[in-house]
Order: C-alpha cells, then sequence, then structure tokens
C-alpha cells in the first residue's frame, strides 16, 4: 500500500503518462486524416444512402474513397460515414468519378463489411416500393437486410449440389398439375426460361406445397432463382418440406423473422453469395437477393398477414410483382381464393388464369348450406337459428368414421361476450366499462380489458342478474361437442396454441380462422360455424375476406369430402362457397369497386392527422384533374 507521503512522487509519472498517451492519439489522428486525405484513384467518389428515416434526407450523399478503402468500399456493401456531426450507418450504392459537390468531399469513416448485402436489384427494388407507399428507403432497407451477424459473415457458404434428374412424363411429380388448364403450358414456359405470368385458383384438397415446389423446380432447371412467399411459418414448413421431398437438401433456404439472428443471416448471405437460388419464407423474403431471378410466387395473397406493420406498410404481392416487372421475373398469383387484385390482373390481361373444370372440383368437395332446402327444414326447424344444427351433428358424426372433421370457429376463448339474460344489454365492466367475458365453465363473469372480475354482477338496464352467451369461443365450442360425441377426441388450435398438424385418426379438431392444422390425408369433412360474424364487419373486404377464410378451410378437405356451412344461403359469399367460384366472386367485387372508383382500378392514399393539418394538407395537395378527394371525416 502506499502511504501518503509517497503520493506527491507519483504525480510527476501520472503527467508523463497522460502526456504521452494524449501524443499517440495525436499521432493516429494525424495518420488517419493523412491516410483518407490519400482518396482512391479510380472512382474517387461514393454515392452513400444513410439510415436516416427523414423523408427530406432520403437521398444518397457523396463522400470521398479513401485509398485504404478503395479495395473493399464496393456498391453494396454496409459503411460508417460523418453525418450532422455524428457517425451514422449506410449503404453504398455506387461509386463514380466525379461529384456535383463544389467543396470537398468528407471521407468515409469506415467500410463496416466488404460483404456485398444489397445488390443493385433489390436496390433499385428498394427505391420503387419506398415510391410506391410514399415512404423512404431507410424504412424499406431495414425490411429488406436483415441485421449483421459478424461471426455468421465470416462462415463460407456450401455451393449447391447438383440437382436430381427431371421427373418423366409418367410421374406423379410431373402430373400433379395436369388437372388445371393451361398448366402444363405454364411449367413448359418456366423450363424454356421464359417469364409466364398466371393466376391459379386452387382446387379443394390440392397438395399446393408440392405443386409450388414443382414451379419452383422447373425455374431451377432453366438455371434461374426461384422466391416463394407464404403467409406464416406453417406455409413455410409445408413449402419446405415439400421441397426437401423433391429435390433433396441443400436447394433452398427458408427466411423468417423467428428463426434466429444467426440462421436468418447465414441463409440470407447463402442467397445474396448465389449459392442457394430458391428461397421461400414471410413477407421480408420478398427483398431476398435471388440471383438470375426467373420466377415470384405469393400464396394466399389475401391474407393480412402479407401486409406490413411498419411504415412504409408494403405488400407483399405488390413488392413481387413490381420485382418480376423489373427484374423480367415469372408471377405466380396462387390460393384456395382469389382476391380482387389478382382478379384485377386477369382483367387487365397482366396475367392468365390456371383453373380446374368445374367436374374436377365437384369431384374435390361437396358444399351445403345447413338448413338450405325445405327438407332440411322438415327434419330440423331450427336449422337456420340454432348455432349448431343437427345437420351439423349428423354430419360430424358421419364423417368421423372415415377420419378428423374440422370445424372452424371464428371467435377464440371460452365465451367472448356476454349479455344480460333477460334485456340482451352488453354486459360491462363496472371499474373501466370493457367487455365481460368467461374463460373457463368454472370461473366468473371477468373484464377482458382490465381482468377485474364480477362475480356479482347485475344489469345497470334492468337489474336482472341472469347472463347469455351471444357469442361463443373455440374452446366452449369444442366443450359442447365434446358432449355432444363422447368418446370422441376433441382437439382446439388457436391464438394460444395453434396445431401445425393432426394425425388421420378420427378426432374434431375446432380452431379459429387461419389456426387450421393440416391433416394427414385431408379432413373428412369440414363445419364452418358462425357464419354470420365474419359477415358482420364494416370494412370495404367483409365478404372478401369471409369468403377467403372458409375457402382455407374446405381447401383442407380430403378429395371426395363434404363441407357444411351454417349461415345465410341467400348470402352471395355463400353462395360461391356452395359453387366453389372464387372467382366468379372476385370479378363481381372488382366491377363493384370500379364502378365506385375504389381499389384495385383506383389508387387510394389517406391522410391523418389533426383537423388544422389536414387543412393545410389539403390546401397545399396538388392533384391531377382525375383525382377525387373525400371528406374529410371525423
Amino acid at each position: 500500500m502506499t502511504g501518503p507521503e509517497e503520493q506527491p512522487e507519483l504525480l510527476p509519472g501520472l503527467v508523463r503518462a497522460s502526456l504521452q498517451e494524449s501524443q499517440a492519439k495525436a499521432r493516429a489522428t494525424r495518420a488517419r486524416k493523412a491516410a483518407e486525405a490519400e482518396v482512391a484513384e479510380a472512382d474517387p467518389v461514393a454515392r452513400v444512402l444513410v439510415d436516416v428515416a427523414l423523408a427530406h434526407l432520403d437521398r444518397t450523399f457523396d463522400y470521398a474513397v479513401p485509398a485504404s478503402m478503395a479495395e473493399a468500399a464496393q456498391p453494396g456493401v454496409r459503411v460508417k460515414v460523418r453525418f450532422a456531426g455524428q457517425d451514422v450507418d449506410g449503404y453504398l450504392l455506387e461509386r463514380a468519378a466525379t461529384s456535383d459537390h463544389p467543396g470537398r468531399l468528407a471521407p468515409l469513416r469506415r467500410v463496416v463489411s466488404d460483404e456485398q448485402v444489397l445488390s443493385p436489384a433489390v436496390a433499385g427494388l428498394v427505391g420503387a416500393v419506398a415510391e410506391r407507399y410514399a415512404g423512404s428507403r431507410s424504412d424499406v432497407l431495414r425490411l429488406a437486410v436483415p441485421p449483421r451477424h459478424a461471426t455468421t459473415e465470416k462462415e463460407s457458404s456450401p455451393p449447391e449440389p447438383p440437382m436430381p434428374p427431371e421427373p418423366a412424363a409418367g410421374d406423379d411429380a410431373a402430373a400433379g398439375w395436369a388437372v388445371y388448364e393451361h398448366a402444363a403450358a405454364y411449367l413448359a414456359r418456366l423450363a424454356e426460361g421464359a417469364s409466364p405470368r398466371a393466376v391459379w385458383s386452387v382446387a379443394p384438397g390440392e397438395d399446393w406445397p408440392a405443386r409450388l415446389a414443382e414451379a419452383a423446380a422447373a425455374t431451377r432447371r432453366s438455371g434461374r432463382g426461384a422466391l416463394i412467399c407464404v403467409p406464416d411459418g406453417k406455409d413455410v414448413d409445408r413449402v419446405d418440406r415439400a421441397l426437401t421431398a423433391l429435390l433433396g437438401e441443400g436447394h433452398h433456404v427458408t427466411l423468417t423473422a423467428d428463426a434466429g439472428p444467426a440462421r436468418r443471416y447465414r441463409d440470407f448471405l447463402a442467397v445474396s453469395r448465389g449459392t442457394r437460388r430458391i428461397v421461400v419464407g414471410t413477407r421480408a423474403a420478398a427483398f431476398a437477393p435471388v440471383h438470375d431471378l426467373g420466377l415470384v410466387v405469393v400464396w394466399d395473397d389475401g391474407d393480412d398477414l402479407h401486409a406490413e406493420p411498419r411504415a412504409p406498410y408494403p405488400h407483399t404481392r405488390e413488392t413481387l410483382l413490381l420485382r418480376a416487372g423489373r427484374e423480367g421475373a415469372a408471377a405466380l398469383v396462387a390460393g384456395f381464393a382469389r382476391s380482387v387484385e389478382a382478379e384485377y390482373l386477369l382483367r387487365t390481361d397482366w396475367a392468365r388464369e390456371l383453373a380446374a373444370p368445374r367436374a374436377v372440383v365437384r369431384e374435390r368437395v361437396r358444399t351445403v348450406v345447413a338448413g338450405a332446402s325445405d327438407l332440411d327444414l322438415v327434419r330440423d326447424p331450427l336449422a337456420r337459428s340454432a348455432r349448431v344444427p343437427r345437420q351439423a351433428l349428423e354430419a360430424v358424426r358421419a364423417a368421423l368414421e372415415d377420419g378428423p372433421v374440422l370445424v372452424q370457429n371464428p371467435r377464440l376463448g371460452y365465451v367472448a361476450a356476454l349479455a344480460c339474460e333477460r334485456c340482451r344489454t352488453p354486459a360491462r365492466c363496472t371499474v373501466c366499462r370493457g367487455p365481460l367475458v368467461l374463460t373457463g365453465p368454472t370461473t366468473p363473469p371477468a373484464c377482458r380489458w382490465c381482468g377485474t372480475e364480477a362475480p356479482g354482477w347485475s344489469c345497470g338496464e334492468c337489474g336482472h342478474r341472469g347472463l347469455r352467451a351471444p357469442v361463443v369461443g373455440d374452446a366452449r365450442t369444442a366443450e359442447e361437442l365434446g358432449r355432444a360425441l363422447p368418446r370422441t377426441r376433441v382437439l382446439t388450435s388457436s391464438r394460444d396454441r395453434v396445431l401445425a398438424t393432426v394425425d388421420a385418426r378420427p378426432a374434431v379438431v375446432v380452431a379459429t380462422p387461419g389456426a387450421e392444422p393440416v391433416a394427414e390425408g385431408g379432413y373428412a369433412a369440414v363445419v364452418l360455424l358462425d357464419a354470420w360474424l365474419l359477415l358482420g364487419r364494416t370494412d370495404l373486404r367483409t365478404d372478401e375476406e369471409a369468403l377467403r377464410r372458409w375457402c382455407d378451410a374446405v381447401g383442407l378437405v380430403r378429395p371426395g369430402g363434404r363441407a357444411l356451412l351454417v349461415g345465410d344461403p341467400a348470402h352471395p359469399a355463400v353462395q360461391a362457397l356452395v359453387r366453389w367460384d372464387p372467382g366468379g366472386f372476385a370479378a363481381r367485387e372488382t366491377a363493384e369497386r370500379q364502378e365506385a372508383h375504389l381499389p384495385p382500378a383506383s389508387r387510394l392514399a389517406t391522410i391523418t392527422g389533426e383537423p388544422g393539418a389536414v387543412d393545410d394538407a389539403l390546401t397545399l395537395l396538388s392533384l391531377p384533374e382525375v383525382a377525387e378527394v373525400l371528406g374529410p371525416v371525423p
């Protein structure tokens, strides 16, 4: 230990050490500035897109390329630059010989990595998407390029193994598309290296992941890459398995948000480096830097999971179609249902239809509505008013002899809403006025918003203490079906616990829309409950969305299966399901929207803000003569 009398003797040494450290830093700074002053001889100007979300800064800025960075500073790499007094991230988009800036250019601070993660094609697509959705390129780039993982970046990407031989004409892999008109010609053109565009209306019971895998394989054999975008991870897993079964390991990658930073960046680098040319993923995969892109596919484009929830809110379908046009790639918009946007592609001759003949559709599934005929009403007078009519229970019992049965219930939970038994007034929490719900058969009513229990609730209008359940959730439905069908296995699949698959043993599977598991060999029957709930929303796409959810559920039935819907048999969406005519329904919807000047025939932009700000925007807005202004509205 140093005593007090020794401390003054240490001060000169500390001063000398501090002085030497300052001198070393000064020498390092002078050396760095000297190195930065020596700019590259060839193309000494770097055009950098800085990672700043401000709209007025959404442009490139010129920086000098130091000679020491000339080799690493290539288009597409990540860089650090000095901007507004601080070091910020950016992407080097291109090198140039001269700059429009008259003064001295600031040098690049650092090349973060010499990995070229932003290809010219993707950089152009990012700009087109930002312009289309009135956003900034930096926001779109966060979707296009995953965060860097330095350890993974040092690893090499293994080369792609040789492609397996093409299947013979009689093989199942080659005959899967045979039931669809013009599909053989579409695949042949893909294999030839052409770029056909189509909207595929998938028949019920189709193994669509296998068909998409075959289309991707045909494109890959032509020397080009393929990009398949699906709504969620369940669909990614299905297509992943189909590609592995068809081509084997090592020919494709999957890009999903829940893959983890290391794996996601590893797969991204395999695509960026060109060692993988087939990509399957969710919406962010639409920007994957596939080399020699030959085919883009979007499955179930009407699913709202394809819409990015962050600004500038790009949609997978629009991103892929923009990319197909820019890179000359083929396009395939596929699904059991058809969106009005897909129908508009057919109406404008941008794409051609791939559909199965009516005879094939009739063989695949037979759909009926409970209580639709006079005979049904004679057998069960409550067929149209009961939530689970006798006709539905009989259909479930009969189908259970052949395999599992899917019951789609559009509400999550046990009892999703409560009301007064006498006057039908909705039951509300006395603390926050939130809706009261039941979470189980033995739990008291509780507020859905604040969680406060209300065991002694009484109606504020009439004072009655009895409660009724106008809306029943999937858990309560499963409980009721279990009582009605004793010794029957009942499973539930919803947001809290989503099942990916179920086996071929007899069972009743109660699922919410979008959470339906895939049954081994397909479902023997599908029952759709509470159709009025899906049709009761106040939205432009209400009927379209209801039909899409029903078609996605009925599409899981095995060939020759049955489907039954409990709802109004006269509703146009219900009739479209019974006829399995999503194309005709989409055509009528498109025609009505054209008459009303609504999307997709017209482009719609909304401005949201305080009343004064909206008035200022309307005053300063310069619109073409054909534009219409709707509102403002509260």
